[in-house]
């Protein structure tokens, strides 16, 4: 609630650009304040429900939180608290053409609010709403600015968003049909009942919709055309989030209103296509956006990867892996923005010498490219280590053909980012095919980057001339570093986290806890729906 109360306060404080960046930012400090106490509750006391409205489960609407909802919801707050920094501190004012703050601040806070709904929904219309919620406000974002490229964009974008919520809505009044109900905890005893193609149909139809919205491959084709378009914050936040609530409905799904299914060889396959034609399109790409799009693609496989095996340690694997490529995948896109300002272009054949100029900016591309990449010791390497373990263990042909298939899309991960440290970073600036006339003259002159002015434009590049000094914006620099921070601790504190996605899996696997915190009492589960280990 407090997000959407903090938009209709700054939308009313629309011509008061101050005001409305220090609402947005105190609402989301204490909504990531709120929800790590949420987090810290469900460690204690497992999970918690509360029915809106006083009605009664399976009528009224249940807003349910558990270790996995509840993980969600901080890593979600944690970036786009820093996002939201990011991105006031670029100098936003009224008037702007590519961020008006009348626009951005309400939609930005719309936008959180509909990820958090989507993530404690207990019924599937509720979810649907969350959905909605978060996709009207990123139209908005995705388009900031009005320019050509970025309707033709978000008209890709809409269509796409428009048809797969049409196919999720037609899902559940097919479900209601067959159920008389839309409570996830209802429907999990109730779906078991139903004839097995009957369930298989419905099955597919939700996989579906939340494939696209997952960006899963053949449903991925529009991502990498849309997210690359816009404001590198709004680019940033849609690529660490917004995937990932897809990712977030089909672990729901899969966990627990079909434990019992025969579709694990189906997504298997999906997984394997989505990691090799993703990182393929990624190693193809000469702009460094386009490139981290197609690899969030990619990388979506690893997390249908864990989930198909069926297994506690591949859903605890896929667990962590969620959170670790949320906060990684969006520092990347964060650096690019920085990337754009200095150099005035996120294209290789118009960079090189960024390590001379900027050696900050470097460090800051190079330690979660690297993440990304999956090498040691970092938390990249520990997710897709027990997706791998978690693979062997399950021994089928397929489950080893994954494996292959994981291990060549991270070597392939580290040749597209080595790729962009290679031409962006490393080469001489006079080498690069296109080289900036400005990013050639500070390179020749041995220019080093330390500070920018805070100018009222994102993306576009924008210069401060302060004698032969060109410098990035510190806040910017900080918000992308804290961010990269996060990062290195999701590797430190892998250990707890590990710990508590395992405990999550252990939980979604066993659908008791879940069930009980909204219906009450207990409830026998057949043996062949409680999702157990093969």
């Amino acid at each position: 609630m407090l997000p959407f109360l903090a938009a209709a306060l700054t939308f009313v404080m629309r011509r008061h650009a101050r005001a409305q960046r220090i609402i947005s930012i105190t609402t989301l400090s204490v909504v990531l304040a709120l929800e790590a106490l949420m987090l810290a509750w469900v460690w204690n006391h497992g999970a918690s429900a509360v029915l809106l409205g006083g009605w009664a489960p399976p009528w009224g609407i249940a807003m349910v939180v558990d270790e996995f909802s509840a993980l969600m919801l901080v890593v979600s707050s944690v970036v786009s608290l820093i996002v939201l920094i990011y991105a006031t501190s670029q100098g936003t004012t009224d008037g702007d053409a590519d961020g008006p703050v009348s626009v951005f601040f309400p939609a930005y806070l719309i936008l959180v609010a509909g990820v958090s709904n989507a993530f404690l929904a207990g019924d599937l219309f509720n979810l649907y709403v969350g959905f909605e919620i978060l996709l009207t406000a990123s139209y908005v974002l995705l388009t900031l600015g009005g320019s050509p490229e970025r309707i033709r964009a978000g008209t890709t974008y809409v269509v796409v968003s428009v048809l797969s919520s049409l196919l999720f809505l037609i899902a559940i009044a097919m479900i209601y049909g067959a159920t008389g109900t839309v409570n996830l905890a209802d429907l999990a005893l109730k779906l078991g009942e139903l004839p097995q193609g009957t369930q298989t149909v419905l099955h597919l139809m939700l996989l579906t919709a939340f494939g696209i919205k997952a960006a899963v491959f053949p449903l991925s084709f529009w991502l990498p055309d849309s997210y690359p378009t816009a404001p590198a914050p709004v680019t940033a936040v849609f690529a660490g989030l917004l995937t990932k609530v897809g990712v977030y409905a089909m672990v729901r799904t899969e966990t627990l209103l079909f434990p019992a299914n025969d579709l694990d060889n189906l997504l298997m396959w999906v997984a394997l296509l989505t990691m090799i034609v993703g990182i393929l399109g990624a190693v193809a790409q000469s702009d460094i956006k386009r490139m981290l799009s197609f690899t969030l693609t990619s990388h979506i496989g690893f997390m249908v990867f864990g989930l198909a095996l069926n297994s506690q340690l591949g859903l605890s694997a896929t667990i962590f892996y969620v959170a670790h490529h949320i906060v990684v995948q969006t520092s990347l896109f964060l650096v690019v923005g920085l990337i754009e300002r200095r150099a005035g272009s996120s294209n290789l054949d118009s960079l090189g010498s960024l390590a001379k100029l900027a050696p900050v900016l470097a460090l800051l591309y190079f330690i979660p490219a690297m993440n990304l990449a999956g090498i040691p010791p970092f938390s990249g390497f520990l997710g897709k280590l027990g997706l791998l373990e978690a693979g062997v263990a399950d021994g089928g042909w397929l489950a080893w053909v994954l494996v292959a298939a994981s291990m060549v899309t991270s070597l392939l991960t580290l040749l597209a980012v080595a790729r962009v440290w290679n031409r962006g970073f490393w080469r001489r600036a006079e080498d690069a095919e296109q080289a900036d006339p400005m990013l050639l003259a500070a390179a020749n002159e041995g220019v080093t980057v330390r500070t920018y002015e805070a100018v009222a434009d994102f993306p576009e590049s924008r210069y401060s001339d302060r004698g032969d000094v060109k410098v990035l914006p510190p806040v910017m620099v900080w918000c992308t570093g804290a961010l990269v921070a996060v990062g290195l601790a999701l590797t430190v504190f892998a250990g707890p986290l590990f710990s508590f996605s395992d405990r999550a899996a252990q939980n979604l696997r066993e659908r008791t806890p879940y069930i009980e915190s909204v219906l009450g009492g207990h409830h026998e589960i057949a043996p062949e729906r409680r999702g157990e280990a093969k």
